[in-house]
């Protein structure tokens, strides 16, 4: 069996431990590595004190035999807009060396390749964040249908949310203008695999989220096969 290849996420807890859905969706065919940058909480003031520390755990990871890293922080690479997030992902890949990409790259690539134009979109956030989103959205060439927040700023709080809640939320923004050809599910702190199987299934839409997203982006970005049975259409 060969040796798995190393890939990078920096996540907003201080913790850094690595993210569920990725040993979930990739088991033992990627190795993973981790660093945090212990946000206070999701929001713009909360990210203030971290984001310039985002290319010091880039070179952490590197050293620690990353080839290929992501910030897995979907509002913290999109709240200062898509000139900015761009310009991160380039600062990364060239404090790095490696390639390099964040959450708010992987979910337009996502939706674009589930072929979602016209989204619906339930997040975890205040509105504040849900107007930059939906702006970061309008400048990729998406309509946003209709979106609504759960208003959560404690990172930990965020993880507590119910498969349910998730799904809940997700129908409601949907029934408002079911011209909507898909949905997603915004904040990489959410748990979201159960609720995309049910949404799928439920809608009949192909429907992604931030973290299982991440995933499937900088794992093609290693130059490996992101698919993964029984995880929806993205993986499919």
């Amino acid at each position: 069996m060969s040796t798995p290849r190393t890939i990078g996420l920096i996540v907003p807890p201080g913790h850094g431990q690595v993210p569920q859905d990725g040993p979930m969706l990739y088991g033992e065919r990627v190795r993973f590595v981790a660093r945090g940058l212990g946000i206070a909480g999701v929001s713009p003031e909360g990210f203030a004190p971290v984001i310039d520390t985002v290319l010091d755990r880039a070179r952490e990871l590197k050293a620690a035999g990353a080839e290929a890293i992501s910030l897995m922080g979907t509002s913290i690479s999109f709240y200062r807009g898509p000139e900015f997030t761009e310009s991160l992902r380039a600062a990364m890949q060239e404090a790095t060396g490696v390639p390099c990409t964040t959450m708010s790259h992987a979910i337009v690539a996502a939706l674009r390749h589930l072929g979602i134009r016209r989204v619906a979109v339930a997040t975890s956030y205040i509105d504040e964040l849900n107007d930059k989103l939906v702006a970061y959205l309008t400048h990729a060439g998406f309509t946003v249908t209709a979106i609504e927040g759960m208003s959560i700023v404690g990172v930990k709080e965020v993880g507590e949310v119910s498969t349910q809640s998730l799904v809940d939320l997700s129908k409601k923004v949907f029934a408002r203008d079911p011209s909507a050809d898909g949905v997603f599910i915004s904040c990489g702190g959410l748990l979201t695999l159960d609720a995309i199987r049910q949404l799928e299934q439920e809608l009949a839409l192909p429907v992604t989220a931030s973290s299982p997203a991440g995933f499937w982006d900088v794992v093609r970005l290693a130059g490996l096969d992101p698919a993964s049975s029984g995880f929806g259409r993205l993986f499919a």
